[in-house]
């Protein structure tokens, strides 16, 4: 009698700890003590479709199937329930255990879809024991976000799966790699057969470059550099207790000397190329809400600023935006502490592009627009995505398929949030200046939908687009791309795998000299992506590969030019089917248009239209000023189309402080281009400044160039 009580008790303790089994870390078993550890005990949701599992032990595990987290969560609460029922007390239900604005569980069989709509029913796919062929995420839910597959504790079976996985990967993913690389080499050919066609002829291949003799001035400068930095080199070692400076501040700017000098070695090192330029950078370890552990740089002047302690820098808690963070700064180097009432920098972060790392803006010398902010003024801090050169999370490794089950939401609703609060809690403020470039863009426009994270918006002063990724430009039809796009998503994984996406490249990054990597890196991005060096400055191109490719997983790019997501839809955040009626409607309205203006009636149908559009708008009233800078010879992306959503008033709670189109200019031309601190970087400068909240004016140094900026009133 008492076996079958204890049975009847039992049961939902049970059926939770085989439910638990399957979201652990490890499998039972495996190590008693280990396994208890870091069993799953409650799923945390950071967004109403985003929720994390919870260890024993207090650490994180990424994100999960809606309807796992949802049972876990229940049958915990049965277990608690009947705990409590037992010794007569009431259970308490706490915040984590439902998604975030939902009073009530969604129905058995439901989910929200990111547009307000009801999915159909899911299906039960997530059996730890199934082949990992078989973890398909589910179709029915947001079409443009669909559901990641669910990725059970390792066992040997899972091990294996895992090990052919990778090594099919490897053989079939190093075949399209060397298929990229030939056809880059075949296209190169007419370029090589030119250049020498030109040297035969005694004339100047080069001199076609738009910034020719602008690129010649500034070698020649450079050159002047480095005999100098060799010569006070050679004088302060020959004649040490001698300091004289006359030289070298003829050469450099005073207020900011160069502790490196010299020949460019070409290396993959941020800090270097910030003491090149007399500023240096500081690393610091931010842990994301799912655990993983992400990278922030921190530009300074070290003439006035002393660097954080290496304790200081490690990573914290996992929480974003608590209590203590705003009133944070009390420790050893942070930027709050070191700067008196007035004399404060504003903070703005940089987030990087797809395949970089935000070394990206810092490879250009003075022209980098990390380094120019610097010295403008602002408190930069310089963002880096999920796993970059050191995958690293709190629990798990590389080889766990779980560490790589990630696209562009998890970037945008878990790594941008951890990077703001971080950078935040460093400096003191409330808000800071948001600049992003391509990819960095997309999980920015991702993370402030309203489906999403709409409450980041309240963190930020002004996001500043640099080749905003919304729409998809020309180049998604290409071959090689299209052919990612027409194989199933079965054929995806054991062509790219489930781990990182052809990891190939890292290797050569690490085994390759600085500059035949630079050049192969650019001959083959170019050949992908249409893009050249002509407004680039040429012989700092071979830095500027040096921060590209980083570690993205194959699961990112399968969202970005898989079959089921933005290369089928060609938007971000909109169906194609929404795309093609947004069409109908702009020439509908430019039809409406050109009859008022003939007969003279003014444009009140077009002021319906737009009232109507705002309807299906992405974003609430809690969004942040927009500013964009759009590439007009941009392929890859279409940033035309985004300013026509904005200007046709289908985001009406959308404020665009700013907007240019730079006809010119390729994807990488606003960060990279010769000109573009003069098209970008100083008006990027204005718009933070004048977006910069009134109390953050008082209290921070007025940059240099933006004196006679007056405050945003709109």
């Amino acid at each position: 009698m008492a076996g079958g009580h204890a049975k009847r008790e039992g049961a939902p303790a049970a059926e939770f700890r085989r439910h638990a089994e399957k979201l652990s870390l490890l499998p039972p078993g495996s190590d008693d003590e280990k396994t208890r550890e870091t069993s799953a005990v409650e799923a945390k949701f950071i967004t109403p479709q985003d929720p994390i599992i919870e260890t024993a032990d207090g650490n994180r595990l990424p994100p999960v199937p809606l309807p796992e987290a949802i049972k876990l969560n229940d049958l915990k609460e049965k277990v608690e329930r009947g705990s409590h029922e037992e010794t007569g007390g009431e259970r308490v239900r706490t915040d984590g255990d439902r998604p975030p604005g939902a009073a009530d569980r969604p129905q058995e069989g439901a989910a929200n879809n990111g547009f307000g709509q009801q999915g159909k029913p899911l299906r039960q796919y997530n059996l730890p024991e199934a082949p990992l062929g078989g973890a398909s995420p589910s179709q029915q839910t947001n079409p443009l976000f669909p559901q990641l597959p669910l990725y059970g504790p390792p066992t040997i079976l899972r091990n294996l799966q895992c090990f052919s996985f990778r090594i099919s990967s490897f053989f079939l993913s190093l075949t399209f790699l060397g298929t990229l690389v030939l056809g880059s080499a075949f296209t190169s050919i007419p370029l090589m057969l030119r250049h020498i066609a030109f040297r035969l002829t005694f004339r100047d291949p080069n001199a076609r470059r738009p910034f020719h003799e602008e690129e010649k001035r500034r070698k020649k400068e450079r050159r002047h550099k480095a005999r100098e930095w060799k010569h006070q080199r050679r004088r302060k070692n020959k004649y040490p207790k001698i300091v004289d400076n006359s030289e070298e501040e003829g050469v450099y700017d005073r207020e900011y000397q160069p502790t490196e000098g010299g020949d460019d070695p070409v290396v993959c090192d941020v800090a270097y190329y910030a003491r090149r330029v007399g500023l240096d950078i500081e690393e610091y370890s931010v842990q994301t809400e799912d655990g993983f552990i992400i990278k922030l740089w921190h530009v300074y002047n070290p003439s006035e600023y002393t660097p954080a302690s290496a304790a200081h820098r490690s990573h914290r808690a996992p929480e974003v935006f608590s209590a203590s963070h705003v009133t944070n700064g009390h420790g050893y180097g942070s930027s709050e502490t070191q700067f008196g009432s007035g004399e404060q920098k504003y903070p703005v972060l940089l987030v990087h592009g797809l395949l970089q790392s935000a070394g990206a803006y810092c490879t250009n010398d003075d022209d980098s627009l990390a380094f120019f902010l610097c010295k403008s003024g602002y408190d930069v801090w310089l963002g880096n995505n999920r796993c970059g050169f050191r995958p690293q999370h709190q629990t798990l490794h590389y080889g766990d398929p779980r560490m790589w089950n990630w696209n562009i939401r998890q970037m945008g609703v878990i790594d941008l949030p951890s990077l703001i609060s971080r950078v935040l809690a460093e400096t003191g403020f409330e808000k800071l200046g948001l600049i992003c470039h391509s990819q960095g863009t997309t999980e920015t426009f991702v993370a402030l939908a309203k489906e999403q994270r709409p409450d980041l918006g309240n963190k930020i002063s002004v996001f500043c687009a640099l080749a905003p990724a919304v729409y998809a430009g020309p180049l998604i039809g290409k071959a090689y791309l299209k052919f990612m796009r027409v194989i199933s998503h079965s054929m995806f994984r054991i062509v790219f795998g489930i781990h990182a996406f052809i990891p190939l490249m890292m290797s050569m990054h690490r085994l390759l000299p600085g500059k035949v990597y630079g050049a192969l890196g650019y001959r083959v991005f170019s050949f992908l992506f249409n893009w050249t060096d002509d407004r680039w400055e040429q012989d700092l191109r071979d830095r500027m590969f040096q921060f590209a490719p980083v570690y993205v997983s194959a699961e990112s790019m399968r969202w970005w030019l898989g079959r089921e997501c933005f290369a089928k839809h060609k938007c971000i955040l909109a169906t194609k089917e929404v795309g093609r009626q947004e069409d109908l409607e702009d020439e509908e309205d430019d039809g409406a248009q050109r009859i008022d203006q003939t007969m003279f009636k003014g444009s009140s149908s077009s002021d319906d239209s737009r009232q109507s559009r705002g309807q299906n708008a992405w974003y609430d009233d809690q969004v942040p000023p927009f500013a964009l800078w759009v590439a007009g010879s941009d392929e890859l992306v279409d940033g035309r189309r985004l300013l026509r959503r904005f200007e046709r008033g289908r985001e009406p709670h959308v404020k665009v402080v700013h907007s240019k189109i730079i006809e010119e200019y390729e994807h990488l031309d606003v960060i990279w281009a010769m000109d573009s601190v003069d098209k970008v970087a100083k008006e990027v400068r204005e718009v933070v400044w004048k977006t910069a909240p009134a109390d953050a004016r008082d209290a921070c140094r007025v940059p240099i160039g933006c004196e006679s900026v007056d405050p945003w009133t709109g």
